[in-house]
């Protein structure tokens, strides 16, 4: 494999340039240029961009892809590259690829997701500590990772050390997710799915993990269901759980109602969206690689979205094509699907795939070298160094590619179809059994020119359903492979494309558009007196509020000839979208059941599975949800999730509503107060006045808070550079309680400022001791932020007291919290969380501080 040969560019440019030009490029759309700009332009660790538009980005990937095409005969040129994937409006390189490849500044994997583990049943503290190890050095790398727990030996069974008996799978699972918490990746957090079979005894200790406030929080959740779990939950039977699962001699087996265990599952999916449930037997049966299980290639878990089933050492690179960009003259009466290019580009993007790959093995064979030069003892170095030896060979023996689309809600629309619809159903299915047999025929050829991956044999495959499916349609194809082979084990999927979305200006994946027409708001400057202010938020700050279109709902629109710039009503908005064939089909709208079945339909032509959730209003039952995940298993996913408007923003306090003394599990500080406090001070404005806060700390969480106006004249007055201090509980004259601010000045003598509780508003000072009395006693400061936000006070003054309050203490409130009650005034999702004191958006990226 010969090394790359890229060379660093010289020319750099600055934030707000990159950001400018690529505003211009994506028409105006800014959360798209940020996206862009914050996530994929090329830039060093100092924070040096090298990339002005994407435009820049795509002569990047095309340069290095065409490098590695003259290795192979009739190689594709890089105008040819260049022209299928400029725009995004072709052929996606996703996430990972689209920031590593061709990138000098960063030792990194192109690889979307892993699995790492074993297919064994070793869980000794080595093996468990390795595979903590294994997933901290994929993680720094970009990587999302999945394992499986169904390996550890559930609670109470015997262990030969001190400990005498095993504490279970819930204690790792910890583990794993603070280790994910912890690991940082170019500014992001890091990716987990952790997975257990239903068969584990310890099987409802999972499930349960994350309904506990606080527990699990760097980690999505899944159950691997077998079909034998879901038949007794059909006959309202029992079910046997073992360990080892599955065994014939097993160490422990109990027998269970398996109705009562899926009204557990169902419940927690209904309440907070997990966990997930993948039907293993349907994995494992459809699956190709595992017609390769002795070899290495048995399925243990999925990556973090589910969409990839992985073997151990497995990974997986994402690529996604835009089906919106093959209508013609879309949403006219003409509109029609252009096969013959698609077909033609289905071809290019899978070749393109295959050369990712070896652009992959080039990253591996970097990261390796690295470790080898790194001055560390060789056995610190061990795990890391094998992990990706054993990576590089999985990659270069499977070659395993991951094709998936995204614009699956536009194309529908361009054509005139409503998502949902058995029309649009059948259409879809159609789009997709084109791709997998256009991917599946290039990789025949692809293995003509370069060679089969290293271990095809089609005997293996013969009684796999879905090759047997590909020989029914298309027979010659069948015995072409026959007779060439097949360069990659697997070659499809369909995932997740937020951000590649955003970029495209398309629907996400195969999902329905989630609203095509939203409210947004513009922050408006206090000093500009003819500004329209349309709304005041909770703290203080004046917004205009503007309507913004989804972009294919605005193509729609122009083509009927509405006028795009016009302050449109809400009732006139209402008419013009149910004229639209996005009328009764955004997420919401969509019928669920249609929904699943569509899944089931599609996942006939996905080698791999698909990333999809059922959005359900706040008042479906638990019943309904039972009945999806029925429905899905029968309709043939291989998994599904999903997720009830609201389930996941609040944070669940304890799982056992029943508990009599859970007033204790809130207790995280000493009931007595100490005398001496370190101290933050915390600046904001309500309105146009100033305010201050002075927030005592233990363990740097907030204990106390005192707050009110900075510069009236019963305020307090400070040095703006003073962020840090000591509240000191003293005596007054009289003998009653006081608490004084102190600081050190520039000359390092301290300043004291006496009675905090008496220099603000008595009014305030009482509202204080109630928020403090709920910090003292560990009370989470999410929920402290939504007491506030919920008391009804008569003051205007004490209204915007309490706004600056809450604003002051969300600074504190962890990263990865879910926002209570809240949507985002962006996408209207509500699948915000605090990042850093902001509420951010999981869906859109927007982020909001405050």
């Amino acid at each position: 494999m010969p090394t790359s040969t890229i060379h660093e560019p010289t020319q750099t440019f600055t934030q707000e340039e990159a950001f400018e030009a690529s505003l211009a490029y994506f028409k105006g759309d800014d959360l798209a240029a940020r996206v862009w700009v914050t996530k994929y332009a090329l830039k060093d660790s100092d924070g040096n961009i090298y990339e002005r538009t994407p435009d820049d980005m795509h002569r990047r990937i095309a340069g290095e892809i065409a490098r590695i095409e003259e290795k192979y005969p009739n190689p594709l040129g890089e105008e040819e590259i260049f022209d299928l994937i400029k725009n995004f409006k072709y052929i996606v390189p996703q996430g990972s690829p689209m920031a590593g490849i061709g990138n000098p500044y960063q030792i990194a994997s192109l690889s979307n997701c892993f699995v790492i583990g074993t297919d064994g049943n070793s869980d000794s503290y080595g093996a468990i500590m390795k595979v903590d190890q294994e997933q901290v050095q994929l993680m720094k790398r970009r990587g999302g990772v999945g394992h499986d727990l169904s390996h550890i030996r559930p609670k109470g069974s015997p262990v030969k050390n001190s400990a005498l008996t095993s504490t279970g799978l819930v204690p790792f699972m910890e583990r794993y997710s603070n280790s994910t918490r912890e690991v940082a990746q170019d500014g992001r957090r890091g990716a987990l799915m952790l997975s257990v079979s239903i068969n584990h005894p310890d099987a409802e200790d999972f499930i349960d993990a994350k309904m506990e406030q606080g527990k699990v929080t760097g980690a999505n959740v899944s159950v691997r269901i077998d079909d034998a779990f879901m038949k007794a939950v059909e006959m309202d039977g029992h079910y046997t759980q073992k360990f080892p699962i599955h065994s014939s001699d097993p160490k422990f087996s109990k027998k269970i109602k398996a109705s009562q265990l899926w009204k557990k599952i169902v419940h927690n999916a209904w309440k907070s969206a997990e966990p997930g449930i993948l039907f293993w037997d349907t994995i494992i049966d459809e699956s190709v690689p595992d017609c390769y299980a002795d070899l290495g290639y048995k399925t243990v878990s999925t990556n973090p979205c589910g969409e990839i089933p992985l073997c151990p050492y497995d990974s997986c690179r994402l690529l996604a094509i835009n089906l919106f960009s093959y209508v013609e003259e879309p949403f006219t009466e003409e509109a029609s699907f252009n096969f013959p290019l698609f077909k033609k580009h289905i071809a290019a993007a899978q070749r393109i795939m295959d050369d990712i790959i070896d652009l992959e093995l080039e990253k591996v064979d970097a990261i390796l070298k690295k470790i080898e030069d790194d001055p560390e003892l060789d056995e610190t170095k061990m795990v890391e160094y094998k992990l990706w030896q054993n990576i590089r060979k999985k990659a270069e023996e499977g070659r395993r590619t991951g094709i998936g689309i995204t614009a699956e809600g536009d194309m529908l629309a361009a054509l005139g179809l409503r998502y949902g619809s058995k029309k649009a159903n059948e259409f879809s299915v159609e789009v997709h059994k084109t791709i997998a047999l256009e991917a599946y025929r290039a990789s025949v050829q692809t293995a003509r020119d370069r060679g089969a991956f290293g271990i095809f044999d089609a005997q293996r495959e013969k009684e796999n359903p879905f090759i047997l499916r590909l020989k029914e349609a298309d027979e010659k194809l069948y015995y072409e492979m026959l007779e060439h082979g097949r360069r990659n084990i697997a070659l499809l999927t369909i995932a997740p494309t937020g951000t590649t979305s955003l970029m495209t200006q398309t629907t996400s994946g195969i999902e329905p558009v989630f609203l095509p027409v939203y409210k947004r708001r513009r922050k408006v400057n206090p000093n500009d007196k003819e500004a329209r202010v349309d709304f005041v938020d909770e703290v203080g700050d004046s917004w205009e509020e503007y309507l913004v279109f989804h972009h294919q709902f605005k193509a729609w629109m122009i083509t009927k000839g509405y006028d795009t710039d016009k302050n449109y009503s809400q009732e006139e908005i209402n008419a013009i979208v149910e004229k639209s064939p996005y009328y009764k089909a955004t997420s919401n709208d969509v019928d669920w059941l249609s929904k699943v079945r569509l899944q089931g339909e599609v996942q006939k032509w996905v080698d791999h599975s698909i990333s999809v959730t059922i959005n359900l209003p706040n008042d479906v039952s638990e019943e309904l949800v039972g009945k999806l995940y029925l429905e899905a298993w029968k309709a043939g996913c291989k998994g599904v999730t999903v997720y009830r408007d609201g389930s996941r923003s609040g944070v669940l306090i304890s799982n056992d509503d029943n508990k009599e003394d859970s007033q204790n599990t809130l207790t995280a500080f000493p009931t007595k107060r100490p005398q001496t406090l370190e101290a933050d001070v915390v600046r904001f404005q309500n309105n146009k006045e100033k305010w201050i806060a002075f927030i005592g700390l233990i363990d740097n969480k907030p204990y106390e808070i005192f707050t009110g106006l900075a510069d009236d004249e019963d305020g307090i007055l400070i040095p703006r550079w003073v962020e840090k201090g000591l509240i000191i509980k003293n005596k007054d004259e009289d003998g009653n309680s006081r608490y004084d601010f102190q600081y050190k000045n520039t000359r390092g003598y301290k300043t004291t400022i006496e009675g905090l509780s008496h220099k603000f508003d008595p009014e305030y000072w009482n509202y204080a001791k109630l928020i403090s009395g709920t910090l003292r006693h560990g009370m989470p400061i999410e929920n402290i932020v939504d007491l506030i936000g919920s008391l009804q006070l008569d003051s205007e003054q004490i209204n915007t007291w309490k706004n600056g309050v809450a604003r002051a203490l969300k600074r504190y409130v962890a990263d990865g919290v879910a926002a209570k009650g809240q949507k985002c005034s962006n996408c209207k999702s509500a699948n915000l969380i605090y990042q850093e004191g902001c509420l951010t958006c999981t869906d859109c990226g927007s982020s909001k501080c405050g």
